[in-house]
């Protein structure tokens, strides 16, 4: 994750002198008092059987000095400030050298059951010592797994400083049924013992697993994705009451919605859709030779069903109009908005699309030279987005997922930029319009090779402020309280594909570089994404796969 360069983190990523807790995070500004409704931001969540408390403050238990490629080492914490009734489910472990910013879910039974019931909470039999160490600094440390009884599973591990086992009041595990897998996510420490953050196996708009922000550790390197013998919570409760309604949802939007700066030169800007629309976008269908004008709303684009190529989107055949739509329209811009659960509706995922109705040619860097590519990563549309991730707790943000292309990656909410106070930025590069939360230039391709297509991103007079210029197109979970615009449902492409010989230009610059960079235009190809290997609009916001599911990370 790339460090922020602006006040704030520097301020919150200092260490206490004394302390071996880091200072917590905060956002630049306090949150505000949400509209009232329903569970959102209520402090706590119902999940069926079991109602959970998040907690984010705690106790330091015990420190690793270092591991590999964490110099400043991790700590293991237990919650601390439990309310009374609920129940620890397991420890908290973070990296020494970031901000306290992590939570733990605590748990307590919303009925009393009799003693021949199965309830949703049991202590465990006792532990199992799976790993212990004695740290340089901090003295031996001791890790325990729960042994669950029959027809439960344990959430977490405890985190102990003396060799004596913990106690079985210190944790519950819960009843399998009001569980989900779940799997290893983030490597968090690597120093002859592997630790990792947790997440559910099952992820998306559908799924109910709920992360309980516990870690899991083992003596070997666990293959990515592997479930394991932790779970975490599943929610049982189909109404998903925390998530918010229709005014709480603009309330964070217009709290939270980032600027997104585009390059200062950029030429190719974003617009509406419906400014694409009235300035001459014409729906062609295969086997026809002409296109057809497209009304405002989109009304005339087929419906449903899937990308079968028989219908896509052009610009007008005038060239002076092309020419016009290429640019985009950036007073029309605005974000559209799709609002849906994450991690079982005890969190919400606002996903930003903006379009431009061109996307520009890449620009090769190899070694110090740039190379401007003539037609390579041209085509006609461009959808990119940004997805905010907000706690249905307390409303706070946790993170930003930043599209890159066919990739992208989530940055926590403790190293973004703010402008105006809890407003991130984002940058979107040039030509591309992919998502980075820093500026400055990122290359798609080969590092190693020194090879790759450049993504420049800085701030400039052109931007678009998502926190006013939004249209919510959909939001599932609140039924017809959203109703969805024609275009949304359109599913086939935004652009026509055009074929065209990539090899030939990649030919020619090939011959232009120094012998150490020559490499067959083969190779060179499999440094690009697809995409930049022709002309080929791309479908929009609901034929990707993060409509329904979780963003790739």
């Amino acid at each position: 994750m790339l460090g922020c360069d602006c006040f704030y983190w520097n301020k919150v990523s200092e260490l206490h002198e004394h302390d071996s807790i880091p200072n917590p995070f905060s956002l630049p500004a306090p949150l505000p008092h949400w509209p009232q409704g329903d569970g959102f931001a209520t402090g706590k969540i119902c999940l069926g059987e079991l109602e959970v408390a998040q907690i984010s403050t705690f106790k330091s238990i015990w420190s690793l000095s270092s591991s590999r490629g964490k110099p400043k080492g991790v700590t293991f914490y237990s919650p601390e400030g439990i309310p009374d009734g609920f129940f620890c489910l397991g420890h908290y472990c973070q990296c020494k050298d970031l901000p306290m910013r992590g939570f733990v879910l605590v748990a307590r039974e919303l009925h009393k059951y009799e003693l021949l019931d199965l309830p949703p909470l049991k202590k465990p039999r006792n532990y199992s010592l799976v790993w212990s160490a004695d740290s340089q600094h901090h003295g031996p440390g001791y890790i325990w797994l729960p042994n669950s009884p029959t027809g439960y599973r344990a959430m977490g591990f405890l985190v102990t400083n003396t060799p004596v086992e913990p106690s079985v009041n210190d944790i519950r595990c819960v009843r399998v049924d009001l569980t989900d897998s779940c799997e290893a996510c983030d490597l968090i420490s690597d120093a002859d013992f592997w630790v990792w953050s947790s997440r559910p196996c099952r992820r998306g708009m559908f799924s109910r697993g709920v992360s309980v922000g516990t870690f899991f550790c083992s003596s070997y390197m666990t293959a990515e994705y592997d479930v394991l013998t932790t779970a975490c919570l599943r929610n049982q409760d189909p109404s998903l009451h925390a998530m918010p309604n229709l005014s709480q949802i603009h309330a964070i939007i217009q709290h939270y919605g980032p600027t997104l700066y585009f390059h200062p030169d950029e030429i190719y800007l974003p617009s509406s859709v419906q400014w694409f629309f009235d300035n001459g976008a014409l729906l062609y269908k295969d086997g026809e030779s002409d296109g057809q004008r497209i009304d405002s709303k989109g009304s005339l684009l087929p419906r449903g069903g899937f990308n079968d190529g028989k219908f896509w989107i052009d610009l007008p055949n005038n060239d002076d109009k092309r020419d016009q739509l290429k640019r985009g329209n950036l007073e029309s811009a605005e974000l559209y908005v799709h609002v849906k659960p994450a991690f079982g509706g005890t969190f919400t995922d606002i996903a930003m699309w903006i379009f431009c109705p061109f996307n520009g040619p890449a620009t090769l860097k190899v070694g110090l030279t740039n190379i401007s590519l003539n037609r390579i990563g041209e085509h006609v549309g461009d959808w990119e987005h940004f997805t905010l991730r907000v706690s249905n707790f307390n409303g706070e943000l946790l993170s930003i997922y930043c599209s890159e292309h066919s990739g992208g990656r989530w940055v926590d909410a403790s190293t973004l930029e703010y402008i105006n106070g809890n407003k991130a930025i984002i940058y979107a590069s040039k030509c591309g319009h992919a998502s980075y939360a820093h500026p400055g230039t990122y290359i798609q391709g080969s590092s190693k090779l020194g090879i790759g297509v450049r993504n420049d991103v800085d701030k400039s007079k052109f931007f678009v402020d998502s926190s006013t210029k939004y249209k919510i197109i959909a939001a599932e979970y609140l039924g017809n309280a959203v109703e969805e615009p024609c275009w949304v449902n359109y599913m086939r492409e935004w652009g026509p594909t055009v074929t065209y010989d990539a090899f030939s230009e990649i030919d020619k610059v090939i011959n232009h570089l120094p012998r150490i960079f020559r490499f067959s235009m083969e190779n060179v190809l499999e440094l690009f994404p697809t995409e930049l290997c022709g002309e080929e609009g791309p479908t929009g916001p609901k034929e990707k796969d993060n409509w329904f599911g979780d963003e790739r990370w």
